[in-house]
């Protein structure tokens, strides 16, 4: 499935705050829902297909339809760019999804009326390869930072995890040399332990550990108007219906189920708006409880 073309993204609105979908890309997933999500059931599955068919899923392929995006939050105090996707000209032996793109990346986000040096905080929900790879960009042969004035906020857990200084150079070495460590060079940096880091007083990062140790994800807003971006918490609608599925990449399985269950819970409970990084249109969602199931209610942007 190609690139959707879709130059300024969508807004939503959650009382003062407004997030606005900055795309990378649009496509399959590398394998079948099978051997994507771990605790399948085949049955339960074709039991959504209705909803999901075709925008969540491609029956021909046996693949599901997954979204990279970034979201561009905007209060009346502050820019932030969550999570960065996977950057342009990046070799990702790893996943050829991900290596060597030429995206119109900072285009999209020029037509959101927002260039690199508006953005003030750039956070990370987690140091994979599709969400943090707009942290920096090539310029005169050098990986430099994307967002000069911005600071960088991401996990010291995750941060541990990653660099080739404290576990020895491995595959995805480049990723962090790249990606990460030009930030830490120039200062920009800024490690969060584990308690909740209050950005303001409509911003408040959270750990929501599973997916990888050092995962966060950012709660926003407050009373009737808040929304939760969750990173990868949540991958595909699907696990909204089947919150005990994670995905084979999640490194500690029953942390990320309990993780997930969580965040559903205080989506339905203080009917906070999530926004996935990875969902396909409409990309954003309420979530219903219905006894001890959950359900999404798709909401359709309403900002501008």
């Amino acid at each position: 499935m190609a690139n959707s073309g879709a130059k300024v993204g969508a807004t939503w609105r959650i009382g003062d705050i407004t997030a606005t979908r900055i795309e990378e890309s649009i496509g399959l997933s590398s394998v079948a829902p099978s051997e994507f999500l771990t605790n399948f059931d085949e049955a339960a599955f074709r039991s959504h297909l209705e909803w999901m068919v075709p925008t969540h899923y491609d029956p021909q392929m046996d693949r599901l339809v997954t979204s990279i995006h970034s979201w561009l939050i905007r209060t009346p105090r502050h820019t932030i760019l969550l999570d960065t996707c996977s950057g342009n000209h990046k070799p990702r032996p790893w996943n050829e999804r991900f290596s060597m793109l030429n995206t119109p990346y900072l285009e999209r986000l020029a037509e959101a009326g927002v260039s690199p040096e508006d953005i003030d905080i750039v956070l990370c929900t987690h140091l994979h390869t599709d969400h943090c790879g707009w942290n920096t960009q090539l310029k005169d042969g050098r990986w430099v930072p994307t967002f000069p004035n911005a600071r960088y906020l991401f996990s010291r857990k995750e941060n541990d995890r990653w660099d080739p200084a404290v576990i020895g150079e491995t595959v995805r070495a480049g990723l962090y040399n790249d990606s990460v460590l030009p930030v830490i060079e120039s200062k920009q940096a800024l490690l969060l332990d584990d308690a909740p880091h209050q950005i303001d007083d409509l911003l408040l990062v959270e750990p929501a550990p599973g997916h990888t140790i050092g995962h966060i994800l950012l709660k926003a807003g407050k009373g009737e108007d808040q929304g939760v971006f969750c990173g990868d918490a949540i991958h595909h609608p699907v696990q909204v219906y089947e919150p005990g599925w994670n995905t084979k990449f999640c490194e500690d399985q029953a942390q990320a189920a309990l993780t997930r269950r969580a965040m559903l819970e205080h989506c339905a409970e203080e009917n906070a708006v999530l926004f996935p990084i990875h969902f396909a249109q409409p990309y954003v969602t309420a979530i219903l409880r219905r006894g001890d199931r959950f359900l999404p209610a798709f909401m359709p942007a309403n900002g501008s």
